[in-house]
């Protein structure tokens, strides 16, 4: 693709991940499942999820359900800057959206934190490749970032 070009996808509509990871409300796995299917069966074939996405839970709902299909019928996208590390003392605050996940999360734009992030995705997904990853939280709006997000954003320029 020459500099000048632009990543289209083949795709035009999508399914986000966010519900699929409790962020608003306890959806069961059956639900996820359930979802996962219907969109499916109406020729959804984008899937966009992030770890942040109910610590993970999402990612593992997404990979239950698309391990089961022919891996070059889909495009799946993650995203990176977010590492979730297991943690019997993390924050309560990251379980209020309904997630149980006991990991602390922690900023990382630089490249080792792009690759370890990639392969806990794979890992929790269970797939064998990722078509997609995108920056996450890396905005003036999130507040989140002790160091600013300029400064974060000039390490992920790095990767």
């Amino acid at each position: 693709m020459a500099a000048t070009e632009h990543y289209r996808p083949k795709h035009r509509l999508g399914l986000g991940g966010v519900p699929i990871g409790n962020a608003f409300q306890v959806v069961t796995d059956e639900e996820a499942q359930e979802t996962l299917e219907a969109a499916w069966a109406t020729g959804i074939r984008y899937y966009d999820v992030a770890p942040w996405y109910g610590l993970g839970l999402a990612e593992r709902r997404y990979g239950h359900f698309l391990h089961n299909q022919q891996r070059d019928d889909y495009v799946l996208s993650t995203k990176v800057g977010r590492l979730l590390k297991a943690s019997p003392d993390a924050p309560t605050q990251l379980r209020a959206n309904f997630s149980a996940a006991p990991n602390e999360v922690i900023y990382d734009y630089s490249g080792p934190a792009v690759r370890r992030a990639l392969e806990d995705s794979l890992q929790r997904l269970g797939i064998e490749r990722i078509d997609i990853a995108f920056v996450h939280d890396l905005s003036p709006d999130n507040k989140d970032l002790a160091c600013g997000w300029e400064h974060h954003f000039e390490i992920a320029r790095q990767v």
